[in-house]
């Protein structure tokens, strides 16, 4: 099946956040998510669960590279800049709850965060590490 001008397949319901609302856009420089339109959308081809917006830090992108996903290092023949310190960028579920382990999770956007990401990281540890809740 296709998809439209948002990345989203036809006749889907609106993608939700943890929270329960609409999702938000993670981030449009760099452009995020699976389906690269900015939001940590899903479908089941996303077999990683791209579904976090966080923002990255020195600390988690060190982690990330140790654990074998260098996110920092461009790859310009992929047309990926590589991430910085501060960028928003849409991780996979499963690697944010194994950084959260390692003590190296980053902050999470909760607003723009997928609610398949709690099929494997629990409510309360994403909100503690959020940054649009007060």
């Amino acid at each position: 099946m296709p998809f439209d001008e948002t990345g989203r397949r036809p006749g889907r319901r609106p993608s939700r956040n943890v929270l329960g609302g609409p999702l938000d856009i993670c981030s449009a420089d760099p452009l995020t998510g699976f389906l690269r339109n900015g939001c940590c959308d899903t479908t089941p081809e996303d077999l990683g669960s791209h579904t976090v917006c966080a923002v990255m830090t020195a600390e988690f992108l060190e982690f990330s590279k140790k654990s074998g996903n260098d996110l920092s290092t461009p790859r310009p023949e992929f047309g990926f800049a590589g991430l910085k310190p501060g960028d928003r960028w849409c991780l996979c579920a499963p690697r944010w709850q194994e950084a959260l382990e390692a003590n190296a999770a980053p902050r999470v956007v909760l607003r723009a965060t997928e609610e398949g990401a709690l099929r494997h990281c629990a409510l309360v540890d994403l909100t503690r590490f959020s940054i649009d809740l007060a």
